[in-house]
């Protein structure tokens, strides 16, 4: 069968490859589940592990089938599943465990071990095929009535991993009543962000270098219930002058490290900074270290980092999308821009990433 494949660490890999159909019983114990793979959303994560800034290839073989964001529905299970079954739409979690305590526990998402392995990014196939096999732990349902958006739950359990953890970190406070969040970026994770602050009350701005007329990321977060920044027009501190506050709350999510310590800047006291950028590269910025370690100790304000979520934050991250169906109807939809049509324009897919143009690109590899 065909599937979408690099070769890491070489540059500008990408390419078609033919493996071998997955067999159910490679999964033991009758836990196996099979997949027919709908749809796979495809994000700066490609992008990179295609320019070669990280990733590996499984043991054996000389690459790796790339793609971590999948949407699909359920062929065929082993004797002993329980949790889904044929016809069931699902996404997929992207972490899998190693030897740690925590992937003991099913927290491989916060494994403590350097090595980790990762669908479609690190020394596991990813889901840019036909079909693929897995255990039932890893699966999540989707409800037939958000297969429209159900490409996003990735995505989705990225942001929902963050605010539950920043949530739980904050208990340190005793006392932690936020009303002010600032999201930093407007992709598909900074919108997401934007949405799920949204539907827990907060007042929202949202900020990209875009102006707003004619700006569908603008129109997307105002939806959303959000106020859209350029920062063209207005900086982060203008704002804080106007409103009279820093946030209590920053997500940010530009893909990009000079960006994310300028957060620090911005950030109130008791507040909660989340980082979900993940940047490849060695990049090199200047700060002012002084000032923010200072503010930063004395205002006990907190950073923590948010990737790969486990099946829990899937659920939560699904659950927010049907929510947010509900409360903005049609909106999440939006985001999803760039349909590439089939496994074969692979080079149209990576295209479209490397343009820094598409909000969402995605392939759809089959239909129903």
């Amino acid at each position: 069968m065909k599937a979408i494949a690099v070769k890491p660490p070489q540059k500008n890999s990408v390419h078609l490859v033919d493996i071998p159909n997955p067999e159910l019983n490679s999964v033991a114990n009758g836990r196996g589940v099979l997949v027919k793979v709908m749809q796979v959303g495809v994000d700066a994560t490609d992008r990179e592990v295609n320019d070669g800034l990280y990733g590996n290839s499984p043991d054996g073989d000389d690459f790796l089938v790339i793609g971590h964001e999948v949407f699909g529905q359920v062929v065929e299970v082993g004797d002993a599943v329980r949790k889904v079954k044929p016809g069931d739409y699902v996404a997929c979690t992207v972490r899998r465990p190693g030897t740690s305590i925590y992937d003991d526990i099913g927290r491989n998402d916060i494994t403590s071990e350097e090595v980790y392995f990762e669908r479609g990014i690190n020394l596991r196939h990813g889901y840019l095929t036909e079909y693929f096999v897995d255990e039932e732990e890893f699966f999540v349902r989707v409800p037939a009535g958000l297969k429209h958006v159900g490409v996003l739950a990735e995505p989705a359990s990225v942001v929902a991993k963050g605010l539950e953890q920043a949530n739980l970190a904050q208990q340190r406070l005793q006392v932690w009543q936020p009303r002010t969040a600032f999201v930093m970026g407007s992709g598909q994770i900074g919108l997401l962000a934007t949405m799920m602050l949204s539907l827990r009350g907060y007042e929202v701005f949202t900020f990209a270098r875009g102006t707003a007329e004619g700006n569908l990321k603008a129109e997307i977060a105002t939806e959303y219930g959000a106020r859209y920044v350029s920062t063209n027009e207005q900086t982060p501190q203008e704002l804080i002058k106007e409103i009279g506050k820093k946030p209590d709350i920053i997500f940010e999510a530009t893909g990009n490290s000079r960006l994310a310590f300028q957060a620090m800047e911005y950030l109130g006291l008791n507040g909660a900074l989340i980082w979900s950028s993940v940047t490849g590269g060695d990049n090199q910025v200047e700060v002012p270290a002084d000032r923010i370690n200072l503010e930063w100790v004395l205002g006990n304000k907190l950073l923590v980092g948010t990737v790969n979520g486990n099946w829990k934050h899937f659920e939560q991250g699904i659950a927010d999308l049907s929510l947010g169906e509900q409360m903005f109807p049609g909106v999440t939809e939006r985001i999803l821009t760039n349909p590439v049509e089939g496994l074969d324009n692979y080079r149209e897919m990576m295209t479209l990433l490397e343009s820094g143009k598409a909000l969402k690109v995605f392939v759809n590899v089959a239909d129903e």
